[in-house]
């Protein structure tokens, strides 16, 4: 593999330094690569395809009132963090997972964080996640967001920042297990002696995770995958997941909610008692007698079951309530109000357009920013200043004055590169990186995670719904 003409200019780049040097946590992987002929290269690739496609790695884009499944693209070059920093990191993830644990048990019980004036009032009342639903009621340990994925982005100079915190369903772990068996498979020289750090217990640490919310003691809970059907952009997931921990992937018609508020599965052999669920599917469509009354998704009665202490919810109803993009701008005044801690890992600069002279400064700026709406993912309906037209920046600048609450604005950072092959050969490419958390009697931070990566040159938007593809994470042991 040439890497000859590979620049990375005044970005950071993951893999390699300023000086046309390989950083030290990659240097077996860029001796390797370095010696890879054009032939050999392309026979990689060629079986990075063939077992992507064997595996059945998907992903649903909808346009146009359609949905079509599509593989999601997949890059061979990793990226790689040194376990040292990476350790680091997870310690900020934990912090970060915890706080918000605690705040969203805060908001749907006493309301401290409001009372001492920390966290605005009206915030919530504009909240399109919070659940009244929920209020008065705690979960077990009272953890709410028990699987979060966290979007972290490294600047120009190199420091790490969380993005966007994910709680309500966050998805593509699915990807990031599947793509280190691919490249195990393509590249299994390499994790010989490597120091790369497993990610293939993170089915049954899971597991372990959703057991231990059982509210029956037993040796092997019942626990389901809850879908919301085949046509979910992430059922290719859903079932991958239920495969992976041996349990059963059921639909809302599957589960039926009796009138002891027990939860059970229709099953060939009759009525089957359910402890735990892992829901797929988002708040307003998971029981009809509590949100939407037209949802056919859902089970009539579950969350009867789950305020009874019948059933454990993962994540739970309303922990969407700090799954939004305002909300994540007071995360920092979070961690140091119920932990008194100085945030390990820092927020992106961000504007909050609820504040009128906040609003102001980023209507003027629009060229400069980019803008995002508080609970739209997979990066849709935000603004990228830079590379907007005259004409999208005044639409923009009227949905913010018609509703401020649902604004934050940002700084267009130049997010690290990765080299990625590219047509002709190699190029940088920018990435951003979720890694997983998982949260009950014991916390996991996979070892690395999903890193995302925008395949078109000068892109930023690293969604595979916008484009983008995705690599294996290293996290490698330097120390060995």
């Amino acid at each position: 593999m040439d890497f000859s003409d590979y620049t990375v200019g005044e970005l950071h780049d993951e893999l390699i330094g300023k000086g046309g040097r390989p950083r030290a946590a990659a240097r077996a992987l860029w001796k390797y690569l370095k010696s890879l002929d054009a032939d050999e290269l392309s026979e990689r690739r060629s079986a990075c395809e063939v077992a992507a496609m064997v595996a059945g790695i998907t992903f649903r884009v909808y346009f146009e009132d359609t949905g079509v499944d599509r593989a999601m693209p997949f890059d061979l070059i990793p990226r790689v963090i040194a376990l040292r920093e990476w350790q680091q990191i997870e310690a900020g993830l934990k912090q970060r997972v915890r706080a918000l644990n605690l705040f969203i048990d805060d908001l749907y019980n006493d309301q401290r964080v409001i009372k001492d004036g920390v966290f605005p009032a009206e915030l919530l009342t504009g909240s399109a996640n919070f659940r009244e639903q929920c209020r008065g009621f705690s979960p077990p340990l009272g953890i709410w967001a028990h699987i979060c994925g966290s979007d972290l982005v490294r600047d120009a100079e190199g420091t790490m920042y969380v993005l966007e915190d994910n709680l309500r369903i966050p998805s593509g772990v699915s990807y990031m297990l599947e793509n280190r068996q691919v490249m195990k498979r393509v590249f299994p020289e390499l994790f010989e002696d490597s120091g790369i750090q497993p990610v293939d217990d993170y089915a049954s640490q899971l597991y372990d995770t959703l057991a231990s919310l059982s509210p029956r003691p037993a040796d092997y809970p019942s626990v389901v995958v809850l879908t919301p059907g085949m046509y979910n952009s992430a059922y290719f997931e859903h079932a991958y997941l239920a495969q992976q921990m041996g349990v059963q992937l059921v639909e809302g018609r599957d589960l039926v909610v009796d009138e002891n508020d027990e939860v059970y599965m229709r099953t060939i052999s009759g009525l089957e008692p359910v402890n735990v669920i892992y829901r797929r599917i988002d708040d307003d469509f998971l029981d009809p007698e509590a949100f939407r009354a037209d949802s056919l998704l859902g089970v009539p009665g579950l969350m009867r079951a789950w305020r009874s202490g019948k059933v454990a919810l993962a994540n739970a109803p309303g922990a969407g309530v700090a799954d939004d993009k305002v909300v994540y701008s007071w995360v920092p005044d979070i961690i140091r109000y119920y932990l008194g801690e100085e945030p390990l890992i820092k927020n992106v600069p961000t504007y909050r357009c609820e504040d009128p002279d906040q609003r102001a400064w980023v209507i003027e700026r629009l060229d400069e920013l980019v803008v995002k709406p508080a609970n739209e993912s997979g990066g849709y309906g935000m603004l990228i200043g830079p590379r907007s037209t005259k004409r999208e920046r005044k639409e923009f600048a009227k949905l913010i004055e018609a509703d401020p609450r649902n604004y934050i604005a940002q700084p267009t950072l130049a997010l690290s590169t990765c080299p990625t092959i590219v047509p002709g050969g190699v190029g940088p490419r920018h990435i951003d990186l979720r890694p997983f958390v998982l949260s009950g009697q014991d916390t996991y931070v996979t070892n690395g995670g999903l890193t995302r990566v925008a395949l078109k040159a000068g892109s930023l938007v690293v969604n595979s719904s916008q484009g983008g593809g995705s690599k294996d994470t290293w996290i490698v042991d330097t120390d060995r």
